[in-house]
């Protein structure tokens, strides 16, 4: 499997990247959610998703992985310059327009990617996430649990505390439709820390939930075709935000995982790629 790992330097920013797959693929950008850097796109989803004809490249948002950081409560951005930052990307690799895929705050940035630049954006795959500029008071909130979970932090800078933290984080958001694999999540979550050099950074991506007015009532305009993806027990954003996103863009498709949760569950990873592929052809 042919890989690229590439840094993007653009305006005094540092964007690490690592593309899967030939070039000459239809071309698919990957962009996680909040507090997580490029690995939460798993190497072997990657590689087997580039293996279905396409050329998959997934990146580390600013305060992630090896990308640009800031000082924790200081970020040197906003919501816009989310959106920005998958077009650098994607200029880094000299394409002019590929298919956006997010996940959670991902899935955010990349339907407002979508209204900025249909034109360069040739279709969006939504995953657990909730529309924005919608008036959502009617939609349910995130469940209990976990909100009491997310009240009371860790010491960021204390890895085995950290660790074990955002392994009951995991616990929590995880779906019915299988066994939750704590000692996979533990050793993953153990690498991501190493390469990131922790995680107080991270915790900056809060910011990136104040995405403004601009795109207030404007999902009827979204015009590159919607796949929006969502598991029937999230506990973060449930089923409803994704039904509601479905309703609010015109032609737009749901695909409903039963038993998923807030998260990439390799139990239904061929579901989510058959359907991406299909979405992307």
């Amino acid at each position: 499997m042919q890989t690229t790992v590439r840094t993007i330097r653009q305006d005094g920013i540092e964007l690490a990247t690592e593309a899967f797959g030939d070039p000459a693929h239809p071309r698919m950008l990957l962009r996680a959610g909040g507090m997580a850097s490029m690995l939460w796109w798993p190497d072997e989803f990657c590689r087997r998703l580039s293996a279905r004809g396409r050329f998959v490249i997934r990146y580390d948002q600013r305060d992630s992985g090896l990308s640009t950081k800031y000082p924790r409560g200081q970020p040197g951005y906003g919501f816009d310059d989310a959106i920005d930052d998958m077009f650098r990307v994607l200029e880094g690799y000299s394409i002019a327009a590929a298919h956006l895929v997010g996940i959670s705050q991902g899935g955010m940035v990349g339907q407002a990617a979508a209204l900025k630049h249909p034109g360069r954006v040739l279709s969006l795959t939504a995953i657990s996430t909730t529309p924005i500029g919608l008036e959502k008071s009617e939609l349910p909130g995130s469940g209990k649990a976990w909100l009491d979970h997310m009240a009371v932090e860790p010491d960021w800078s204390e890895r085995s505390e950290t660790v074990a933290y955002l392994v009951e984080d995991a616990r929590l958001v995880a779906g019915t439709a299988d066994t939750f694999d704590e000692a996979g999540t533990k050793a993953f979550i153990e690498r991501d820390f190493d390469r990131s050099g922790g995680y107080a950074s991270e915790t900056n991506h809060s910011v990136l939930f104040d995405i403004g007015d601009a795109w207030r009532g404007r999902l009827g305009e979204l015009r590159p075709p919607l796949l929006v993806i969502h598991g029937t027990a999230d506990p973060i954003f449930p089923i409803e935000h994704g039904i509601a996103l479905c309703k609010a863009v015109p032609g737009a498709r749901l695909l409903k995982l039963e038993g998923g949760g807030h998260e990439l569950h390799p139990a239904h990873w061929e579901l989510i790629m058959d359907t991406i592929v299909e979405h992307t052809k």
